[in-house]
């Protein structure tokens, strides 16, 4: 497969070179999750605030909440309705045609029912959780706390900040360790035979050297049916100057250092890797892709492009 390689039109940058669909690792990089000594210093420098809401992290915090919903409603609207062993006073009928042909009752009878049932189907579940990358924990904690997620692990690279995320678990009695738990590991080093419904890598790929084996173990893990959530950033000019020349030394709403533009991997190439890579192709899809930007004055909303800045995109395993 070929480099993933784009010129950035009009902005004066150099060509980047991504080698995302590379899955060769040096022999100075152990791990290929590993990030680099730079990378793992400066989040362990920001391990002390990482759950100060006003702090460097502040930004993180606002972006879970379009975390959340991004997967609550994938996977809310995903489910199925009507699986085989369903008793069959209890299926809901949903017509193979468009429900706008049917009286307006009628058709508002049908969805609310489908919303009824994707409710309580959810509600029944008991989702198992791997959150790599979880820094200080702040997605792992809002997972936990939901009544269809039965445990979420959580790990990082980054011993002081992983020990941030067990101090602010232990002020909540309700995230036992059956709930939550952390671990300081590569997710290579994971056992490869337990599966989890869920994996989510966000705000992670673009600071591993080896994004593609990244993503390879990720999908390894995942259970028949379950999820990979990603959020990463667009290699683009507006990519450039809204997280690092604005929000890095402008605005300084992210600690400088934070983001390195060779490191951005554009959603297309995601896609392509998927679509090309022989081990993957007929076991996954990507479901949905949004892209979200920041606003000073609002906070995070997503955007109709997912090819520009900031973007989440939901993986399913089908097979």
């Amino acid at each position: 497969m070929r480099p993933f390689i784009q010129r950035t039109p009009g902005a004066g940058l150099p060509q980047l070179v991504r080698l995302l669909s590379s899955t060769r690792a040096s022999a100075n990089a152990p791990k290929y999750t590993s990030a680099s000594a730079e990378e793992l210093a400066h989040f362990n420098a920001l391990a002390s605030s990482w759950w100060n809401v006003d702090g460097p992290q502040r930004i993180l915090h606002k972006m879970n909440l379009l975390r959340m919903d991004f997967i609550y409603s994938t996977v809310r609207k995903h489910l199925q309705l009507n699986k085989p062993e369903t008793p069959l006073e209890e299926e809901i009928y949903v017509p193979p045609y468009s429900l706008d042909l049917l009286p307006k009752p009628i058709r508002l009878r049908i969805v609310e029912d489908q919303e009824m049932r994707r409710d309580a189907l959810l509600n029944k579940s008991k989702l198992r959780v791997l959150d790599v990358g979880c820094g200080g924990g702040i997605l792992s904690e809002s997972m936990a706390r939901l009544s269809f997620v039965e445990s979420v692990l959580g790990i990082d690279l980054s011993s002081d900040v992983l020990e941030a995320a067990k101090l602010h678990k232990g002020k909540d009695p309700i995230l036992g360790d059956e709930k939550l738990s952390y671990q300081l590991t590569a997710i290579e080093d994971l056992d490869a035979s337990k599966k989890y419904d869920i994996v989510t890598m966000f705000e992670m790929l673009e600071h591993v050297d080896y994004p593609a084996k990244v993503l390879s173990e990720a999908l390894k893990r995942v259970e028949v049916g379950g999820w990979v959530f990603i959020s990463t950033i667009n290699r683009d000019f507006v990519s450039w100057f809204t997280t690092i020349f604005m929000g890095e030394h402008m605005l300084r709403i992210v600690p400088v250092g934070t983001h390195t533009l060779e490191k951005y991997i554009n959603q297309h190439e995601i896609r392509e890797w998927i679509e090309t890579n022989q081990d993957v192709r007929d076991s996954f899809k990507v479901v949905d892709a949004k892209g979200c930007v920041y606003l000073p004055a609002y906070g995070w909303k997503f955007t109709n492009s997912p090819d520009v800045g900031n973007y989440f995109m939901a993986i399913q395993r089908t097979l």
